[in-house]
């Protein structure tokens, strides 16, 4: 079983993002995890109280837990001094942000996917949308659209609110007979919703092997394998023809290097809603959506986070 090296790092919330994207671009497979108790609070509030513990009374919410995983291999030495390089570069020129040195722990594979459970529950997004873990049991309503999964090591559980602003615009957008492409499809859980909500077809993407696999493996789950398709590539390059609605739930940059290619894989009328913007890059990516013909249609937020939804230059999306 491949083993894997655990890096948590503790920051206040100012430094959440750049801590993140340092992480990340070490080489961080499949993401980072961030634990934010003011974040798991608002979610513990918006939920049957039994379906979540509170925290511990001495819980210190100015603490952000940025967590990684990296495979013990010949590189590692030198993603652990590259992380330490830059998060030091940072500190010097904004000041101290780190609570301690970075944590470190030797993991499996199995215990990675397992050390999710504790913090995916029940979660309702939405009018009618409710994300269910696999081994939760859960009596729906009548109108509720319910997704079961096990995120595993893909990560997309449905309670960030960069996946939750997609959520809620897959909710208005889909129409009978509508083809989707999602891009960077994580655990699937957008690809799956699309599906319930009545999209026709479905065409997810992701550049991970393991996210591929987990996104077909809870597809596969829900007997949604008829009307999703799911392939490994890079952004569109895994999707054939055009769509009526694309969706993306990555990062900024990545969505800016995605955007010139959105017109072309458009059908008339198309729309594109972006996610897992951070505030301070939302004029980065309006001013490249621009650039490739695109004009941003409505803009929504959830805390620091926004969600872009897109159209051609000079036409009416359906939305």
């Amino acid at each position: 079983m491949e083993k894997w090296l655990e890096v948590s790092v503790k920051v206040n919330h100012e430094a959440e993002e750049v801590t993140a994207e340092i992480l990340r671009e070490a080489g961080a497979r499949n993401g980072v995890a961030i634990e934010d108790p003011v974040l798991y609070e608002t979610l513990r509030n918006s939920l049957p109280f039994e379906l979540c513990d509170p925290l511990p009374e001495n819980t210190d919410f100015s603490v952000v837990t940025i967590t990684a995983y990296y495979p013990e291999d010949t590189e590692l030495t030198e993603r652990l001094q590259k992380i330490e390089a830059e998060l030091a570069a940072v500190e010097k020129r904004i000041g101290k942000f780190r609570f301690g040195p970075a944590l470190f722990r030797h993991v499996t594979e199995e215990d990675w996917s397992d050390e999710w459970k504790q913090y995916f529950h029940v979660t309702r997004v939405g009018k009618h949308i409710v994300i269910k873990p696999s081994w939760e049991d859960y009596a729906p309503e009548p109108e509720d659209v319910v997704l079961e999964l096990d995120p595993g090591m893909a990560f997309g559980t449905g309670t960030h609110p960069t996946t939750v602003l997609v959520l809620e615009a897959l909710e208005k957008m889909i129409r009978p007979d509508t083809t989707v492409f999602d891009v960077g499809t994580g655990s699937g859980i957008l690809a799956m919703t699309a599906a319930k909500l009545g999209a026709k077809n479905v065409k997810a993407v992701d550049i991970d092997g393991v996210a591929v696999r987990t996104a077909k493996e809870n597809i596969e789950k829900a007997g949604m394998q008829d009307r999703i398709e799911v392939r490994q590539g890079d952004l569109l390059h895994g999707t054939e023809g055009k769509a009526d609605v694309i969706v993306a739930n990555i990062l900024a940059d990545i969505i800016i290097m995605l955007l010139p290619d959105i017109p072309g894989k458009m059908k008339e009328g198309g729309l594109f809603f972006a996610s897992g913007i951070i505030e301070d890059y939302q004029q980065d990516v309006t001013e490249a959506a621009e650039k490739a013909g695109l004009r941003v249609k409505e803009t929504t937020r959830i805390k620091d986070w926004v969600g872009l939804l897109m159209e051609k230059a000079g036409k009416k999306g359906t939305a």
